[in-house]
């Protein structure tokens, strides 16, 4: 696991040294906006790959056992899969909907069908709310506003 891990850092690392290459490293006033991102950017890169070395010399658990099993997966399964059909719906049907749905299929995991439904309703309702109306943050919606 620390392999995959140390592998997406690398390419974390490399895509922000990258972007930021593109940025102003100094201006006429002192460092420019793309120094630091430059340097954290190497430096997340040097210290993954340094990891990725002493994981490589060391013996280690292979990934197949740090999944979990039985109901731990399917509960995993269940959070991922709820959050890949947010951001996809998201966009389409609104933030209500593609709220509700994802909130519907976490809160069920562990709590009876009407209590999850209306759990989900009253989250997405508040979230709705707090968002547009208070803060003033505009959310995606549907054609009907919601």
């Amino acid at each position: 696991m620390e392999v995959y891990i140390s592998l997406f850092f690398v390419l974390v690392g490399g895509l922000i040294v990258e972007q930021a290459s593109v940025m102003q490293y100094y201006s006429q006033y002192g460092p420019g906006p793309g120094l630091l991102p430059l340097w954290i950017g190497a430096i997340l890169t040097v210290l993954s790959v340094i990891n990725l070395v002493m994981t490589y010399k060391k013996n280690d658990t292979p990934f197949s056992k740090l999944l979990p099993k039985g109901v731990g997966l399917v509960n995993l399964l269940a959070c991922v899969g709820s959050f890949l059909l947010f951001t996809g719906l998201v966009s389409f049907v609104g933030f209500s909907i593609s709220s509700f749905l994802m909130l519907s299929i976490l809160f069920s995991r562990g709590y009876k069908w009407y209590w999850a439904l209306g759990m989900s309703a009253a989250v997405t309702g508040v979230l709705f709310l707090v968002f547009g109306s208070v803060l003033g943050v505009p959310l995606p919606v549907n054609e009907y506003g919601w």
